[in-house]
């Protein structure tokens, strides 16, 4: 007995493929790089084009290649977590930037993600793979961490039981060992992250919490592995997440905050 033909592709799944056609290393491309990155036709990839083009959501640029235009930037700037945490969390980000002058994040989990809101950097700060709007796996991440130890225990299993991919021979290796990383973290309220994006770079990373008490995003600073102890940093990081927690409503930011317990954790080979 045949078997059912599979249904094409809705309009708004051949949109939505080709916004996704568009990435940080494609930034701008041609209608034929569209049509061939969709897979669709280039006649389809055509029409496709001009109607988001139309709308405002593709702009086209002097050598006829197409970007992301500005008004799907206007409408993700409504984002409840992205433009009213930003707005709030600014003035700390700020203050932690001039008492460290090393790259400064905020950032929210989506799925398996750490996706960042915002990033403040100075020209001599350590290299940072990170761009405001770009997302990480949150496992090698220290912000990513942070937000996992606090997040349900399905969001947890599910980002546990994932294959992890290592970056460097720091990076966390399995889900075994993320789980007890992520249970080193709760005890401790932060995380040390070392080099598990950059063997250069570690991340000093604390919770945001709303209304709620709930941690709704993390803060870092990420500094030169090779300069310093990275624990310097991690008072002025922890009193800016609190800073943001307290300005959101968070109860237990108007509590005195615990001792800091002096430990890290290490991604086992």
């Amino acid at each position: 007995m045949p078997r059912p033909a599979t249904p094409p592709p809705s309009v708004s799944a051949r949109l939505l493929s080709v916004l996704e056609a568009f990435g940080p290393g494609s930034p701008r491309l041609t209608l034929s790089e569209i049509s061939r990155r969709t897979g669709l036709p280039l006649t389809t990839a055509h029409r496709l084009v001009g109607e988001l083009a139309a709308w405002g959501g593709l702009e086209r640029d002097g050598e006829g290649r197409y970007q992301i235009g500005l008004r799907l930037w206007e409408i993700g700037a409504l984002a409840p977590r992205g433009l009213g945490l930003r707005e709030t969390a600014m003035p700390f980000l700020e203050d932690l930037y001039e008492a460290t002058h090393e790259n400064v994040q905020l950032a929210v989990l989506d799925g398996n993600d750490s996706v960042f809101l915002e990033r403040l950097s100075g020209r001599e700060a350590v290299h940072v793979f990170t761009r405001v709007g770009g997302r990480l796996p949150a496992y090698a991440t220290g912000v990513g961490l942070v937000m996992l130890a606090y997040a349900s225990h399905e969001v947890q299993e599910a980002a546990i039981s994932l294959p992890l991919k290592r970056f460097t021979e720091k990076t966390i290796p399995n889900g075994a060992a993320l789980r007890r990383v992520l249970a080193d973290v709760r005890r401790q309220g932060f995380a040390i992250s070392d080099g598990q994006i950059e063997l250069i770079a570690v991340s000093v990373a604390a919770p945001v919490r709303g209304p709620d008490d709930s941690v709704v995003a993390a803060i870092s600073v990420v500094v030169p592995s090779e300069n310093g102890d990275a624990y310097a940093h991690l008072p002025a990081v922890r009193a800016a997440a609190r800073g943001i927690s307290r300005a959101l409503g968070a109860p237990s930011a108007r509590r005195p905050p615990g001792s800091v317990r002096r430990e890290t954790f290490s991604a086992p080979g």
